[in-house]
């Protein structure tokens, strides 16, 4: 008898226990449905799949046998080219991701099926150089919210024709749309470049802020000459390269100190640079000015041009949109 002179049944308590719990569990399980993600496990992952990535770029061009197709061409009329090179660096990042991160979204340049296989080694749980540069490590980011883009060969073109400084394999990590985690790694000098936006990098800063050097496309070197002189004078220099990881690390080195492009580009091409940007707090938007959007349900192109700068970009931008216009 319960002291108020109510006689409590052992079945009610029971069945009000277990009601009780099954609304715990409920309404628990509808909050943890979403599973949570380190993002810098995905940071250490990353680095580690973009070095496998390059490991089978190099070994492809060293034994000469890059078995080069043609995707199409691109609206400028330029070949688009298709290497082993890149098909098996795409086959070994993707599957390192899905092993290590299967509920995590991908996207890949290279649309060919990839299987995985029960020998891919899973990700690394630790890298020196991230543990000592990277300040609060303890982030966790919903994993719907997370889009990974990846580059298994930028600047394949350049690769068929040896200029291998142009080369990177690229892994880019975008939250709710944002380029957050930038990777850029170059296989052929052994290099891997990183930033987590606002938790750190390993990128040295070198750049020009006064600087009117303009770096481009190889593939319309020309068109864009002529917009970079118009915009900011006949003293501006304009210097073409391949690869547009290799682009947006040249800000960084201070061989230019903008990087501009007036045509479509891909998404994988772009998001790595615009990570490593945002943490130096420089920009990376359409000719328009606009942010770009890196979720997986928008479009994988970004058709309105580019421009990127560590300093000054809205300068830049006022100046070349004004000759757009």
């Amino acid at each position: 008898m319960s002291p108020s002179g109510v006689r409590l049944s052992p079945v009610g308590v029971s069945l009000i226990f277990i009601l009780s719990l099954s609304f715990v569990f409920y309404f628990g399980s509808m909050y943890y449905a979403r599973d949570m993600v380190s993002m810098q496990a995905l940071l250490v992952a990353g680095i580690d799949f973009a070095e496998r990535g390059g490991v089978k770029v190099k070994y492809v061009h060293d034994q000469g046998k890059l078995d080069e197709k043609s995707k199409g061409e691109t609206l400028e009329g330029a070949n688009v080219p298709l290497t082993d090179g890149d098909l098996f660096s795409n086959q070994a990042m993707m599957q390192s991701f899905r092993k290590s991160f299967p509920n995590v979204k991908v996207v890949s340049e290279e649309k060919e099926a990839v299987n995985l296989v029960e020998d891919v080694a899973p990700a690394p749980e630790f890298n020196a150089e991230v543990h000592k540069l990277v300040t609060d490590p303890l982030v966790e980011v919903p994993v719907d919210d997370i889009t990974i883009w990846i580059d298994p060969l930028d600047a394949t073109q350049e690769y068929t024709e040896s200029l291998l400084q142009f080369v990177t394999t690229m892994v880019c990590v975008a939250v709710k749309g944002k380029p957050t985690i930038g990777i850029v790694h170059k296989p052929f000098e052994k290099k891997t470049y990183w930033s987590w936006v606002g938790h750190g990098s390993n990128i040295d800063d070198n750049s020009q802020s006064d600087s009117k050097s303009i770096i481009v496309s190889r593939s319309h070197q020309g068109e864009v000459e002529s917009i970079a002189h118009d915009a900011f004078g006949d003293d501006a220099s304009v210097i073409p390269a391949g690869g547009a990881g290799y682009k947006s690390l040249a800000l960084f080195e201070g061989t230019a100190s903008v990087y501009v492009h007036t045509t479509q580009i891909k998404k994988w091409d772009i998001c790595a640079g615009n990570a490593i940007l945002r943490h130096a707090q420089g920009r990376m938007t359409t000719l328009h000015g606009e942010e770009i959007d890196y979720s997986a349900s928008g479009s994988p192109v970004n058709n309105d041009g580019l421009v990127a700068a560590i300093h000054n970009h809205d300068v830049y931008l006022e100046k070349l949109g004004k000759i757009l216009r």
